[in-house]
């Protein structure tokens, strides 16, 4: 009989169907003699159906007469060996992803036989027949509607009371296998989107809601995992170290994620669980509590890590849960001491918290332990504190020293920006960022941190006049120009009466400041003191510049004199420092990286984001190379030094024009180039650009020398310097014989950063640094992401040239000197409007060219680009 099947037939007809469906009928037992036929015979009905659901309806009226569904369940329990149950699920889940028909789906998921398929005792053991059994629940979710999942429940008295395909999914929630957790999902979010009010509150009720809370407390786990990756990273930093952190960082993002997507079903009651969840098992006593205040000299890496993951974490759920109930619960627990966030022993009627900060290293969560999780709850206790009417005075003492044990955890926050090393100052900023552009929070809350900016809030007075409040019209014309003491506090009571009543939470309110502006104040004075620190990477500067931008208004009246002129000297040091520059290694590109720069500050100052991603907090400072790697006073390290300290400037000068009411130009304030010198090197030898290999030129004013390019090869060379504008060269050319006094170029160099000098032993030879022509961590095609070379580390090279006789080498040697001057002249005279602030902000409020005749320059040449 067996052999029949592989008689010729027509593959996709009835007939083929029919003998198939007939052969299967006779099937009384399953063993290793028919087991194949029975697999090939599976696949087939598989095939037929997907092709007569697409081209003939009779196929399925005969699968459906002849009730193949209830063949395959009997095969299923006559199978001894695994090959079956595989392709059984193979079959099943093709035919329904295929199955266009709704009414065959409808048949398909009748007589209970998929629910049969669902709970059938598979060996999970065996790791391809999960995937088959996932790929199979996955097929079935892909087909729900509101039609088909009432074939897939139970329900009595109108009430779901069982749903096979929701509570075996959900048993694999928390599989190890990525594949595995992310096919458990989509069922889910099948199930929840579809939008029956019977299955949603089946999966609202006990003891199904334990799924959130699991869901949260497995979130919970892989943030501590996070926080240990991140920690042994500090303590040694590996080559995929940073590859590690990305791929963790991308699972609690989707994570994240999912929670996001679960919200949007718009299932109230899920919404409520996974608020609850989180703050009860993560907010609470995990994250808030690792924010502590310590020197920076006295943090440890273990401390350090977990200031940083929190703010991470902090960041990543304001932003991807889009909760309003949460965003604002997060931010009343900001105005509570670290202090209050401590296991209490009164606390254990209602619950206890296990950990707090990230001090459980063996908090293993399995399916099992996550099925018997208790819920949790947080008992708070805040002191008694004295009253909040004096605070603005003492806002900057409490941020400089950090020593109250009143401060609130807002506070810690600005004094990471006053006080934290880089990262944290970077964390910090990240977590205001982000919750300036929640847009769950309500506005006075913002107002009451003191990040509303003042565009929003001139805009809700101005509504509050329209409508006739007294209050709003006044504020409107009023010189604080805030929301109402009464308005924040009563929004912020809403919220404190809800973490006690729903979590359990007792605590003692505390006092306002007298007046609305202290928090902008106490902001402004943090983001004010981070631009005038000078141990910040401009990178994260940048985002301080943002954020002040953000809360900044149209007029300078929110910035007392005291700002203002931190600000500027703040501005003068870092031109002065620019103007360093000019001496130092790359004069030459300083223009094109200050231009460069500055369309980058701009672009991003202006943008509706801020420059840096949260995540990138978690990644150490970019560290090139090592000390060992660099030489001192290698012209690299001098690159980086004058990158940053074109960003920092760059950033200080467009607040500067920003802060006194001017329009930000598109480019920095910077003279066109000067005509060509008459008579100068460049012009006498021809090379007034760029010079290259084989270029022909006069030999005039070069001077005769020697150089070893390799070991015991020396070749005769003629030597000259030149500058162009703000381009110069060290140029080696050979002497034609039948053309003197002309040669041809061989070899060119930079003549910036080339630092000159004659041996102290032997006065005929000139020392000569060869930097590169470009800045390499400038070039995208060198780098990878995080700042690390592609390439190993860069070296400047080394000229020695050799004269015939010591008058020829000082002749050289001040002839270097002399080009260089010019450069760096050049270079001065085009960016000095940039260097003095009262010439930058008259040149910037005209919009004509400016000539420096015009502004107070005694030898006019060109004007402004």
């Amino acid at each position: 009989m067996w052999f029949s099947f592989w008689r010729s037939k027509d593959r996709f007809s009835l007939d083929q169907l029919r003998y198939l469906a007939d052969q299967l009928t006779k099937v009384q037992i399953v063993n290793d003699v028919n087991k194949d036929f029975v697999i090939e015979a599976l696949r087939s009905i598989a095939e037929l159906i997907t092709y007569g659901d697409q081209h003939d309806p009779s196929f399925f009226e005969f699968f459906m007469e002849k009730q193949v569904v209830g063949d395959f369940v009997r095969i299923l329990k006559l199978s001894r060996t695994i090959s079956i149950p595989l392709q059984l699920l193979q079959t099943v889940s093709i035919m329904i992803q295929n199955l266009q028909s709704e009414h065959a789906i409808y048949y398909m998921f009748s007589n209970e036989h998929m629910n049969y398929l669902i709970t059938y005792s598979f060996d999970f053991r065996n790791d391809e027949l999960l995937s088959y059994y996932i790929s199979f629940l996955r097929a079935i979710g892909g087909k729900l509607n509101k039609n088909t999942i009432s074939l897939l429940v139970k329900t009595r008295n109108d009430e779901v009371v069982s749903f096979p395909l929701y509570v075996e999914a959900i048993r694999f929630a928390f599989h190890e296998e990525n594949m595995i957790r992310a096919a458990v999902r989509a069922v889910t979010l099948n199930v929840y989107h579809v939008g029956d009010d019977s299955v949603n509150r089946y999966i609202t009720s006990a003891p199904h809601t334990d799924y959130f809370s699991n869901l949260v407390s497995f979130f919970k786990k892989q943030c501590m995992d996070l926080n240990r990756l991140i920690s042994e990273t500090l303590k040694n930093p590996g080559p995929d170290s940073n590859s590690t952190i990305t791929a963790a960082v991308d699972e609690i993002e989707d994570n994240l994620y999912y929670f996001s997507d679960v919200i949007s079903a718009g299932i109230p009651d899920v919404e409520r669980l996974i608020t609850d969840s989180i703050l009860t098992l993560l907010i609470f006593p995990v994250l808030l509590p690792s924010l502590r205040t310590v020197a920076v000299n006295h943090v440890g890496q273990d401390m350090q890590s977990d200031v940083v993951t929190s703010l991470y974490l902090l960041c990543c759920i304001l932003r991807i849960v889009k909760i309003k109930d949460l965003a604002n619960t997060i931010v009343a627990a900001l105005y509570y001491p670290l202090e209050s966030f401590t296991k209490c022993s009164e606390g254990q009627v209602n619950g206890y918290i296990p950990d707090h900060g990230f001090k459980s290293e063996s908090d293993g969560i399995d399916n099992d332990n996550l099925a018997k999780n208790n819920k949790k709850r947080l008992v708070v206790h805040v002191p008694c504190s004295s009253s909040f009417s004096d605070f603005h005075a003492q806002s900057i003492t409490m941020l400089n020293n950090g020593s109250s044990s009143n401060a609130s955890l807002r506070e810690v926050l600005l004094k990471y920006v006053t006080d934290g090393d880089d990262v944290q100052v970077l964390g910090s900023l990240s977590v205001l960022a982000t919750l300036l552009r929640t847009k769950e929070l309500d506005e006075s809350m913002l107002d009451g941190l003191g990040i509303l900016p003042q565009r929003k809030q001139q805009k809700k007075l101005l509504l509050q006049a329209l409508v006739g409040s007294a209050s709003g019209e006044e504020q409107l014309f009023s010189s604080e120009s805030s929301l109402t003491r009464d308005g924040i506090a009563c929004e912020l009571d809403v919220y404190l009466e809800k973490i006690k009543e729903q979590y359990g939470v007792s605590f003692q309110p505390p006092n306002f400041v007298s007046s609305p502006r202290v928090p902008r104040f106490q902001v402004l004075d943090a983001l004010v003191s981070l631009l005038c620190r000078s141990n910040i990477s401009a990178e994260t500067l940048w985002d301080g510049g943002w954020l002040l931008r953000q809360l900044l208004p149209y007029r300078q009246s929110e910035f007392n004199k005291h700002h203002l002129k931190l600000l500027k000297v703040s501005y003068e040091n870092s031109a002065c420092a620019i103007e360093k520059e000019v001496k130092g290694f790359w004069p030459d590109l300083l223009i094109t990286v200050l231009c460069d720069e500055w369309r980058k500050c701009k672009r991003a100052m202006e943008s509706s984001s801020p420059p840096k991603e949260p995540k990138s907090m978690l990644f150490p400072p970019r560290k090139l190379f090592s000390e060992e790697d660099i030489p001192e006073g290698s012209s690299f390290t001098a690159g980086e030094r004058m990158h940053e300290l074109v960003k920092v400037f760059v950033l200080l000068h467009q607040l500067q024009i920003f802060t006194h009411g001017r329009t930000l130009p598109d480019q920095p304030l910077i003279y066109q180039p000067s005509d060509h010198r008459t008579n100068s090197r460049a012009q006498t030898s021809g090379l007034v650009s760029v010079p290259k290999p084989g270029t022909e030129m006069n030999l005039g004013n070069a001077v005769p020398c020697r150089i070893a390019f390799e070991r015991g090869k020396e070749r005769h060379f003629w030597f000259l310097a030149i500058s162009v504008g703000t381009s110069g060269w060290l140029v080696l050319a050979e002497e034609l014989p039948l053309k003197k006094p002309y040669g041809v170029v061989r070899v060119a160099a930079p003549l910036a950063g080339c630092n000159p000098r004659i041996d102290d032993k032997h006065s005929k030879w000139l020392h000569l640094r060869i930097r590169p022509s470009a800045l390499p961590f400038l070039d995208p095609v060198k780098y990878k992401p995080h700042g690390k070379l592609k390439t190993k580390a860069f070296v400047d090279g080394r000229w020695i040239l050799a004269f015939r006789d010591e008058e020829s080498c000082k002749t050289a040697f001040l002839m270097i000197l002399e080009e260089i001057n010019y450069l760096c002249d050049e270079v001065h005279r085009r960016i000095n409007p940039s260097l003095k602030l009262g010439t930058a902000l008259d040149i910037s409020n005209l919009s004509a060219p400016i000539s420096e005749e015009s502004s107070s320059h005694t030898t006019p040449r060109d004007s402004l680009l």
